[in-house]
């Protein structure tokens, strides 16, 4: 019989295999039992005793189970298994605008029911994608279909690969062994901030190209989609940038955040949509050996522990505005997430290793629908002013602005800057330049309350570069209960940037839980 043991402690120089003679000791058995990791996670909340704590799953004799049940910490298991995709003898035929988290989950799942799929992707593959990112970061030489946010895999390949989540929906679990089956290490099930990093994923989203086209579907990439087909108002079909058209009778539009083009295509088209409220601020960046030592302090381990990660937030009392770090890459580097030529933005990204010199997040302030105005479009407006005004305040060439964080908070200029990751380079400035005085406001004012937590988080080491502006997507693509666009009928907008989700695994839960609704009217 399987029983849950949980809160199994080891010491970060204690390996795993002796999770077994742990599990026999505290269960007061005469030989180690099997089990497996059900949750891992590593607790540093005090300095001094920082620990690995696991739940497991042990298998134990059904004779010793309702003994071992009344003790401390153990439990039945009782495994619910990840909902399998129907199947759908009728087949069918589905479009898919975008190979993000939410259109390639979307596609998987559509594939798994027996429907043909054609992905349509504005960018190109991976490995070319990666190439315009090299020339974007070294030369500041901008490809507007292929970059940080445009290509295979969506802005989710070039990240931390984060796949942390606050969703509690089923489909997250057949997320999980998806990513697994794709090449994703087995950890990713029971970590407790599982993430992959760009090397990882680069290497799954190949695998998922692959299994795509032995299925008999396809990914059409360097196809951007400029029109849809109507009837009415129901799509019919889409039209791509070479100018031919494709007839679909079902869409799944899993753009991404930041296809401003595509949010201008639906509003001439009518499509129903709504201004959403989103985040915007700067990039801060210490080096990693600080932020492991304010987090860890100096613990002397014989194996290393992983690099600090952090999570802080605060309420400005003067503007009731919310303060937040966000997207923290820890052991990583931030990276140019411009899209548009002469605007420029900022992200941050991590091998799977995150053993590089830097630790980075975003500082980021709460934007609502009041600041720009109602308007579908008009918070797309703000965020191409702010990028347009970091381009200039950056000296051009997709420089990024940049000012220590002592300078920041006492509001001087920096003749010199400390060592940063960003490339093509970054250029001494004021973040008062382009980001206007209700952002730096309470940024100031909670950069003082983050260290208060964190001491030494305000330092001269500390340099904070702009504009982050692409936190979530400023625009929600209406939709009712069965998904459908609430204005066109076989339109199925998902994702982050339908305004749906935020993030990996709830962009493609989002898009998974699409898929189902259509599997289930194609097959009646």
């Amino acid at each position: 019989m399987d029983i849950i043991v949980d809160d199994i402690v080891l010491h970060p120089d204690e390996r795993e295999e002796t999770l077994g003679a742990v599990i026999a000791d505290r269960l007061g058995m005469q030989r180690p039992p099997a089990w497996r990791i059900l949750r891992k996670s590593l607790d540093s909340r005090k300095k001094r005793s920082i620990h690995y704590r696991y739940r497991l799953v042990v298998n134990v004799p059904d004779t010793d189970a309702p003994g071992l049940l009344g003790l401390p910490g153990v439990s039945p298991y009782l495994e619910e298994p990840a909902p399998a995709a129907a199947r759908c003898p009728a087949g069918g035929s589905v479009a898919v605008i975008g190979s993000g988290p939410a259109g390639l989950f979307a596609a998987l799942r559509l594939i798994d029911a027996g429907v043909r799929v054609t992905i349509f992707e504005r960018g190109r593959t991976v490995d070319d994608r990666m190439k315009d990112i090299v020339s974007l970061e070294s030369e500041g030489a901008l490809n507007r279909e292929s970059n940080v946010l445009f290509g295979e895999g969506g802005a989710g390949a070039y990240s931390d690969g984060k796949l942390t989540t606050r969703t509690s929906r089923p489909e997250s679990a057949w997320f999980f062994r998806r990513m697994v089956d794709m090449g994703a290490p087995g950890s990713i099930l029971y970590d407790a901030k599982p993430h992959v990093g760009t090397d990882m994923l680069s290497r799954i989203l190949v695998a998922i190209r692959t299994y795509i086209a032995s299925r008999g579907s396809s990914i059409l990439f360097n196809h951007r989609v400029d029109d849809l087909m109507m009837s009415g108002n129901s799509v019919r079909g889409l039209v791509t940038s070479d100018g031919f058209e494709h007839a679909f009778d079902r869409i799944v539009l899993a753009t991404g955040h930041s296809a401003r083009d595509t949010y201008e295509m639906l509003d001439k088209n009518g499509v129903a949509l709504a201004a959403k409220a989103f985040a915007a601020g700067v990039r801060v960046e210490h080096p990693r050996e600080l932020i492991d030592t304010i987090q860890y302090g100096k613990p002397g381990f014989a194996r290393p522990l992983p690099a600090a990660d952090y999570r802080l937030a605060f309420r400005d009392p003067v503007t009731g505005r919310g303060v937040y770090s966000f997207c923290m890459c820890p052991g990583g580097k931030i990276i140019n997430s411009s899209s548009e030529p002469v605007r420029l933005c900022t992200n941050g990204m991590s091998y799977s290793a995150r053993d590089l010199g830097f630790s980075n997040a975003a500082l980021v302030v709460t934007v609502g629908v009041d600041d720009f105005g109602c308007a579908p479009l008009s918070g797309i407006a703000l965020q191409r002013s702010i990028e347009e005004k970091a381009f200039v305040s950056g000296g051009g060439g997709f420089r990024a602005p940049a000012q220590r964080v002592t300078s920041f908070i006492r509001g001087k200029s920096d003749a010199r800057l400390p060592p940063c990751s960003f490339r093509p380079g970054v250029s001494p400035a004021r973040m008062d330049e382009f980001l206007p005085e209700w952002i730096t406001g309470p940024l100031r004012a909670a950069l003082p309350e983050f260290n208060r937590r964190m001491r030494g988080f305000i330092t001269a080491e500390g340099i904070l570069l702009g504009a982050e502006t692409r936190t979530s997507s400023p625009v929600r693509v209406l939709r009712g209960d069965d998904f459908q666009s609430l204005s066109h009928r076989g339109l199925y907008p998902v994702g982050e940037g339908a305004g749906y989700a935020g993030g990996i695994v709830s962009s493609a839960v989002d898009g998974i839980r699409a898929a189902d609704i259509i599997v289930a009217e194609i097959c009646g």
